[in-house]
């Protein structure tokens, strides 16, 4: 006896959520853990949604977006776009929108159209990672904004944000290293902004028990973001996150090796959110576990 249209809706909707998480995983590996998910609502071709995630943000990037291309048949495609966002609270979940182009939406255009432009020239599941902009940021806001007019104009309010993620998504792999507006770092020829990036250092150095985002430490030092990554790394030779996670390594060792501190107490006392999370950056900066440096 066939399925009745409700339990075949509810399959499908089940099937949605497994594709959308297995593509999430994808995104930030194997093992996180969904908090919480909502739909949103665009059209017929684009479907969205917000993940309420928990990762270990000590192993994370300070943002992250990445577009997946799904070849179906000949000249269809479906496409992806992810983008991960820290919650403001470094101890809270993190946001992961995905934005889904089914098939039918690229029927619109002609072959030759999208043949033309990355990454539409593969025969073949493609993925790659772009930069997630203050422009793509307000688009997401605009994502999840309600309207309060007409189930219509909600769908054309969200259609516009869809479609300026995925132009702006196109155009940072076009040229990903002019999507960020700053001409290799020519603005830190002014003393003032130098200085902009060693009082970012000094944030760090001066609370290695707790872990400082991007969007935070842009609003301590009053730096525009992007600014702030590529400074950061011109000037310490490392990302915000390699050089919070340098600092706090050392830190341990000392902890663990002079102050004979045992491990639950280290990971404590430097503000990681288990000792799985310290364990594992423990291991990967120095090779060895922690409880091989205990005195």
């Amino acid at each position: 006896m066939g399925n009745s249209p409700y339990l075949c809706n509810v399959i499908k909707t089940v099937q949605k959520a497994d594709v959308n998480t297995k593509i999430a995983e994808q995104f930030l590996g194997e093992g996180l853990r969904i908090a919480d998910r909502a739909t949103i609502s665009v059209n017929n071709f684009v479907e969205a949604e917000r993940l309420s995630v928990w990762v270990s943000v000590e192993d994370m990037p300070d943002d992250k977006g990445t577009l997946y291309l799904y070849p179906i048949d000949d000249n269809s495609y479906c496409l992806h776009l992810c983008y991960l966002e820290y919650s403001e609270d470094a101890d809270g979940p993190a946001a992961v929108y995905q934005i889904r182009f089914l098939p039918d939406f690229f029927k619109q255009y002609p072959e030759s159209v999208l043949s033309a432009n990355q990454p539409f020239r593969f025969d073949r599941t493609t993925e790659q990672q772009f930069s997630v902009c203050a422009q793509a940021r307000t688009l997401l806001r605009q994502l999840e904004q309600e309207v309060k007019t007409s189930p219509f104009v909600q769908s054309l309010h969200r259609s516009d944000a869809a479609m300026g993620l995925l132009r702006r998504a196109l155009e940072c792999i076009a040229a990903p290293f002019t999507t960020c507006q700053v001409p290799a770092c020519r603005f830190l020829v002014y003393e003032g902004e130098r200085e902009k990036i060693v009082a970012a250092m000094q944030i760090i150095q001066d609370n290695i028990d707790r872990t400082h985002t991007i969007k935070e430490l842009s609003r301590l030092v009053a730096m525009n973001e992007c600014y702030l990554k590529k400074g950061f790394k011109a000037l310490a030779g490392k990302t915000i996150h390699e050089y919070q996670q340098g600092l706090r390594i050392a830190r341990a060792k000392v902890l663990l090796q002079q102050e004979g501190m045992s491990v639950t107490d280290v990971a404590n006392t430097l503000g990681y959110s288990s000792i799985s999370h310290f364990s594992t950056a423990f291991k990967r900066q120095t090779g060895l576990k922690p409880c091989e440096l205990l005195a």
